[in-house]
Formats: C-alpha cells, sequence, structure tokens
C-alpha cells in the first residue's frame, strides 16, 4: 500500500517503522521536513529514494507535498486496535478531507473501529489518509453495505447506539461508559431515517451562539471526548 504527504509518512516512520519498506523524496523537496523524513528514515534504516515524476501523477501537490512511501501487509496489533467496546459508523460523508478529519479524531479518541457505510461515502483516497495526518492507517477501518443489518448486530452485542443529530440530548447527560456505538451522518442530510430510528437515543450538541451547527469533525470531537472523559473516570 502506498501513502502520500508529509504528516502520513512521518507518523507512519515515528509509529510502526517496521511497515515501512521505502520512502520517497521528490528531488526538488527541502527544508526541515525533508531533513525530518531523512532522519526517521536513517533511525530506521528505512530505503529513502528520490522520486520519480510519474508517481505523483494525477494528485495535487496539497495531497503528497514531494513525499510518499510504500507499507508493507501488517495486521493491527491489538495495542492499537483502540478500545474494542467504542465503535464509530459513518454514514454518507462525501467529502474526503471531513472524512480524513473525523477518522484523526476517532484515532486520537482511542476509538476501536470505525464502520463506513460502502454507499454514499468517500472512499480512502490519499486524500482522506493525508487529511487524517496518518491516522487512516492506524484504525481499523471496516466498510459495511447495510447500516440497520450492522446496528442490530452490534445491539445483539451488547452494544447501545447512539446517533448524533442536531436536536439530540448532550451526550453529558448520557451513560457512554459501556459498549457504545456512536454513529454520524453525512454533510447535507445527516444520518438516514432509519438508522436513526434504529438508534436508542440521539445525542446533539446545544448551539449557543449564532451558527446553526458545528463542522462534522468538531462535533464528533466533542461527543467522543465526552465519551472518553467518562470510560477513564474523570
Amino acid at each position: 500500500m502506498r501513502i502520500y504527504g508529509y504528516h502520513p509518512v512521518r507518523e507512519a516512520l515515528r509509529h510502526r517503522p517496521h511497515e515501512v519498506e521505502k520512502v520517497y523524496v521528490a528531488p526538488s523537496r527541502g527544508g526541515s521536513r525533508r531533513r525530518e523524513i531523512e532522519t526517521l528514515c536513517a533511525r530506521h534504516r528505512v530505503t529513502l529514494a528520490p522520486a520519480a515524476p510519474r508517481l505523483f501523477a494525477g494528485l495535487e501537490e496539497e495531497v503528497h507535498n514531494g513525499f510518499a512511501a510504500e507499507l508493507r501487509a501488517a495486521e493491527m496489533s491489538p495495542e492499537a486496535a483502540g478500545d474494542a467496546d467504542l465503535v464509530v459508523l459513518v454514514e454518507d460523508v462525501q467529502d474526503p478531507r471531513n472524512l480524513g478529519a473525523l477518522l484523526r479524531v476517532c484515532e486520537g479518541a482511542g476509538v476501536g473501529r470505525v464502520l463506513i457505510r460502502d454507499r454514499g461515502a468517500a472512499p480512502l483516497t490519499p486524500t482522506v489518509v493525508k487529511a487524517s495526518a496518518g491516522a487512516a492507517e492506524l484504525l481499523p477501518i471496516e466498510r459495511v453495505t447495510n447500516s440497520s443489518q450492522t446496528l442490530e448486530e452490534l445491539k445483539e452485542q451488547g452494544f447501545w447506539v447512539y446517533g448524533v443529530t442536531a436536536e439530540g440530548d448532550p451526550p453529558w447527560r448520557a451513560d457512554l461508559s459501556g459498549k457504545v456505538l456512536l454513529c454520524f451522518g453525512g454533510e447535507e442530510n445527516g444520518l438516514r431515517d432509519l438508522t436513526r430510528k434504529r438508534c436508542d437515543r440521539l445525542l446533539g450538541l446545544p448551539m449557543r451562539g449564532r451558527v446553526e451547527s458545528l463542522n462534522l469533525a468538531t462535533a464528533a470531537a466533542a461527543v467522543l471526548y465526552e465519551a472518553v472523559r467518562q470510560r477513564s473516570g474523570s
């Protein structure tokens, strides 16, 4: 698998260098970022090579920044799997940068799995990986075909299902300490109607200012870190 961008490459070298087979840097790329990548490659004995122009063909410069890496296939270790009882379901997030930002929040909060509804959601492109700052490479991510069926399966496993919507209850009024599935909808229409109906409870963030809503990643961060607070006993 190939990843692109300074941040994803740096995070791979810092946190799982055994998975990095080779790093490529554009010959024109200089400065402190190049020096840092060179230092990390030398430290972990990873081959560093100049990137041929065709390596970045079809990609915007803001996606690759002149950096790329080839990763070896590797199993997700139990230590890297996060909290198995904290799962996120994502529906219809179409903007790859929004999806990447959401994945970054999920990884930071220690989410055990991210389930992405296959139809209507952005694919895991280099843009998503770049926007996630490498988090997409650290998270166990599964594509699911049927949100409702997935919800019912997790309920049978003992999960309490919460949907995040504009009109829901504040997350600090809910018990987020056990087996929890948090469902987030797309930019345009939020959660699908059937998913919303299958949720055990709806959560939302009170808006005290004049803007009507928060962006997806910001809202997810607020809800997920309330779950983190409760689960850490704070």
